[in-house]
């Protein structure tokens, strides 16, 4: 009997504040129109008084609801972060708490917006082992919170939600994961965030001291048009495949003029990017499997999805899905 690994249940959540650009332009030098004409940006979502931890725990509880699936039937919780409640513990094993999930083990992972994709691809090698059924992956930020509001080349991009993904191993299936490419080229400059620097003597007045998110725009531009784009059209021609074939694309929402790059740069037709960056921001690790969950709940069943994270570290990555059957 052949076993596959399957993603059985997806799910989102943003928090209810919205902040629109005109709110934002009242606390710093910009304006609606300049932040959609450069970013394709209308409103973000914050989490008001809401932390990591608790964003994560609605859409566990969610997926387990999807699925009809049992807390203490999840062997294994990855959350994806670069603002968890704390460095430790991890903000997993506060949802494992959370969602009474006694058998899980659960860590954090850190890959920016490229976390989704190396969760779910560490889940897919967990559960390709006979030790391990069933994992959720989940990706969850708390940007405002990391945001420098003076800097209004970052602090206009990024919003807050949590989004993520059940997955099961199932008899008599394939696995829903067909192709993956992962990569990395490490660069504290171009992008960084909570940076905490050594100590420089020992001393009563040391304490530590976390850097807001930074980011250098031309930078992380000229990486997501070349490396970024040569990556895909690499891994689509590895797998043999004509970017037309592709039934659907989901790549980071950093902003939807590069988002517009993309398809230019792959030649595949806009109408198959699946878009949220215009109303929840630049999510960044939630973005993509925000709008997975978008896409399922209106009844798209893609049999190629092509999903790609990009962020800081550098890193990068992406994973070819077959969700025809789900």
């Amino acid at each position: 009997m052949s076993v596959g690994v399957k993603l059985t249940a997806s799910a989102g959540y943003l928090p209810e504040r919205v902040v629109t650009n005109d709110e934002l332009s009242k606390i710093m030098d910009t304006s609606d129109e300049w932040i959609q004409a450069h970013t394709g940006i209308k409103t973000r979502h914050y989490a008001i008084d809401e932390d990591s931890s608790e964003m994560a725990t609605k859409v566990a509880e969610k997926l387990l609801q999807q699925a009809h699936v049992a807390p203490e039937e999840i062997d294994l919780i990855i959350v994806s972060t670069i603002s968890p409640d704390a460095l430790t513990p991890s903000t997993a094993a506060l949802v494992q708490k959370n969602i009474g999930a006694k058998n899980a083990f659960a860590y954090d992972l850190s890959a920016a917006c490229a976390g989704f994709i190396f969760g779910y691809s560490t889940a897919d090698k967990f559960l390709h082992s006979p030790q391990y059924n069933k994992a959720i992956v989940i990706s969850v930020e708390n940007n405002s919170k990391m945001m420098d509001f003076t800097d209004r080349t970052s602090a206009v991009f990024f919003g807050d939600g949590a989004a993520g993904a059940l997955l099961e191993k199932k008899g008599n299936a394939t696995d829903s994961l067909l192709a993956e490419k992962m990569r990395a080229d490490g660069n504290m400059e171009a992008v960084n965030s909570g940076r905490i620097k050594p100590i420089s003597a020992v001393k009563a007045e040391n304490y530590p001291q976390a850097k807001a998110f930074y980011q250098d725009g031309p930078a992380v531009f000229n990486f997501v048009t070349t490396t970024v784009i040569d990556h895909m059209k690499d891994f689509l021609n590895e797998n043999q495949i004509d970017p037309q074939e592709i039934d659907l694309v989901i790549p980071h929402q950093a902003n939807l003029r590069l988002l517009e790059k993309i398809s230019e740069g792959l030649n595949i037709p806009f109408e198959k990017f699946a878009v949220n960056v215009d109303y929840a921001g630049n999510t960044s690790s939630v973005g993509i499997p925000l709008a997975l969950s978008e896409q399922l709940a209106n009844g798209k069943r893609p049999k190629k999805a092509l999903l790609t994270g990009f962020g800081a570290g550098l890193v990068y990555g992406s994973l070819l899905l077959d969700l025809s059957d789900y």
